[in-house]
């Protein structure tokens, strides 16, 4: 993953200035910039020359994005999965470092091909492991950008399958909803680690301080559980 010694937040200023000059083309062009075809959920040009002279200019990309908008789904995918709502609106808040216009997400895409896809930052081979067997194996990873219940439904079958995944008892002290907060930012594998008392790198540790820093909003959005 990215440089755990650069601030996530920090890095995404950086990555949102140049992602807008790619924004900026693509939407202009309405094709990619490069000699692959379009990924999936792309669409081609409305003209091989352009848009009309009477076609509407191309929106802003909009940041606005409140977690909290989205308690609905996370209630109702947390009582489907049985796993935390208070948890998954954590990591919601954590994953609500970087902006989530969809349109900026899939320009990022094309020069970082393996960027994470929509408000709950799912990658490529994540996605595609959590959505076999579910109601949604149909669905390609490239909508998450344009769906957020999609989004907020892998995250919570990803949680769902990490709680499987856990010993009934650990030596490290954490909670279980710490822990799979890590497993979510690191993996199954380096849950594990963390539960038998392996140390948590910085980038882990970050997550983890971020994850209980939001605690409590989380609570105050969907309730304690």
């Amino acid at each position: 993953m990215s440089d755990p010694r650069v601030p996530r937040t920090r890095r995404w200023i950086a990555v949102a200035a140049g992602a807008l000059a790619l924004y900026a083309v693509v939407r202009a062009t309405g094709t990619p910039q490069d000699d692959t075809a379009p990924s999936a959920g792309s669409s081609p040009s409305a003209s091989p020359s352009g848009p009309s002279p009477s076609a509407s200019p191309t929106p802003s990309p909009s940041f606005s994005y409140d977690p909290a908008d989205q308690a609905a789904e996370v209630r109702d995918r947390a009582r489907e999965t049985g796993v935390s709502a208070r948890l998954l609106m954590a990591i919601l808040y954590n994953e609500a470092y970087k902006p989530h216009d969809p349109a900026l997400e899939k320009a990022w895409q094309k020069y970082k091909k393996d960027a994470a896809f929509g408000i709950a930052n799912m990658h490529r081979a994540t996605y595609d492991e959590v959505r076999k067997g579910r109601d949604f194996a149909s669905r390609p990873w490239e909508d998450l950008p344009d769906d957020r219940g999609l989004a907020i439904e892998a995250a919570a079958w990803y949680l769902h399958d990490l709680a499987r995944q856990l010993p009934a008892t650990w030596s490290a002290p954490y909670t279980e909803e710490e822990l799979l907060a890590l497993g979510y930012n690191t993996g199954a594998g380096n849950m594990l680690a963390f539960a038998r008392g392996a140390t948590p790198g910085d980038q882990a540790r970050s997550y983890l301080e971020k994850h209980r820093a939001n605690w409590e909003k989380a609570g105050e959005v969907v309730g304690t559980d």
